[in-house]
């Protein structure tokens, strides 16, 4: 992280305290001392940090001893970037009134930016665990990380990602830093398998899913099959090169890529038969090939094992209506809303199936919840990287 990262800092917690806290210390102020705090906190509600610095430093010369002249004075610094001066404020806030709030997290932060992450971390573990301020919990985490990289402490920065997207999950500063960390992990982990087993199925493994990521199909297919030649009966390898077959037919159409998908998928049931991505990717081959009696009993058999595989569930729906007995689709797609009950497609094919079967009020029902989902998201789910291909509405279809 950038050592000039543009963190935010709430002024206010500590500005705020100053008039009735400076007052109650000093007891009746001088006239001198009351224009300097009207004026500096003025400047402070305006921005004027560089003006709100020079009354705060002539409030700290008229009466060096109170502790929340100081505690502002630190604020004002670290705003300006002044971090060694911010630290200094800081520490003669704490000897004047230790039970100041705020002041560890000041501290902490200033630490860091000065590059003392050793003294910086116990106080922004601390801050961070236990603040309730969202941003100064932000700024510790950032911090946070920022040390930990910088230590080498790989583990425990993945661990704070891990929490500042569960806290913060749209905030782009956080999605950018935590990205680099979680990019950064995995690529030193993968060094580490490369340089310490080069040839083995595990290495090899990794290439075919990093190839097959970055659409290098190609060196995906090579690379599994390599797998498959040290292990033949190694489970997942075989589903691994199915999806990749059926990727690539998607995108160009083969029909020799889908039959070798099908072929994949298949394999992989002979060599582990409770795959139920395989079976599942099977059926719904069918239902796309329009063969839909065989779709049905591959989803049947498939929810048999896994009662609460959900895109099973509605591409079982699915095809019950294609095939007209609606009645049979309704309890799938009902039990599969109650498993996502944010899968818009389950409850699009809910009012369809409920629509048919002339109950008109669970249809009303589930179309108000399908456009309510439907209005903050696209239409169709991704393929993207899942480990199976989503359940689709048709493009012709009127929602």
């Amino acid at each position: 992280m950038s050592k000039r990262s543009k963190l935010r800092l709430t002024l206010a917690f500590w500005y705020l305290l100053l008039l009735t806290s400076w007052q109650q210390a000093s007891g009746q102020a001088a006239d001198e001392s009351e224009r300097y705090a009207a004026a500096g906190q003025q400047a402070l509600a305006a921005g004027r940090y560089t003006e709100a610095r020079s009354d705060f430093e002539q409030l700290a010369k008229l009466d060096p001893k109170v502790a929340e002249v100081h505690a502002t004075l630190a604020a004002i610094y670290f705003k300006l970037r002044e971090y060694g001066l911010a630290l200094r404020e800081v520490q003669t806030a704490q000897r004047l009134k230790p039970s100041l709030p705020n002041l560890d997290s000041l501290q902490g932060l200033s630490l860091a930016e000065l590059g003392r992450f050793n003294e910086a971390l116990p106080r922004l573990e601390k801050e961070f665990k236990l603040t309730k301020d969202a941003e100064v919990k932000r700024m510790c985490g950032l911090q946070l990380l920022r040390g930990y990289t910088r230590l080498g402490r790989d583990s425990d920065a993945v661990e704070i990602s891990l929490e500042l997207n569960k806290l913060y999950p749209d905030d782009p500063e956080i999605l950018y830093h935590t990205g680099r960390i979680y990019g950064n992990f995995a690529y030193e982990v993968m060094e580490k398998l490369h340089n310490k087993a080069p040839g083995s199925i595990w290495m090899l493994q990794a290439q075919g899913e990093a190839n097959e990521a970055q659409k290098s199909y190609e060196a995906a297919i090579v690379a599994f099959n390599h797998v498959l030649e040290l292990d033949p009966q190694r489970p997942g390898i075989h589903y691994r090169l199915g999806r990749v077959y059926l990727t690539r037919f998607r995108e160009g159409q083969k029909s020799d890529d889908r039959d070798a998908a099908q072929r994949e998928f298949k394999a992989e049931l002979d060599v582990d038969p409770t795959n139920g991505n395989a079976a599942y990717e099977l059926a719904n081959m069918q239902a796309e090939l329009g063969n839909l009696e065989e779709a049905r009993k591959g989803y049947e058999q498939v929810l048999q094992r896994f009662p609460d595989f959900e895109e099973a569930l509605v591409g079982l729906g699915g095809v019950c209506i294609d095939i007209q007995k609606p009645e049979l689709a309704v309890p799938p797609l009902e039990h599969a809303t109650r498993v996502d009950p944010d899968d818009e497609v389950a409850w699009y094919r809910l009012s369809i199936a409920e629509r048919a079967t002339g109950n008109r009020e669970g249809q009303q029902k589930a179309l108000a919840v399908f456009q309510r989902i439907h209005s903050a998201k696209p239409l169709h789910k991704p393929y993207g990287d899942q480990e199976i291909t989503p359940q689709h509405i048709d493009t012709g279809a009127n929602p």
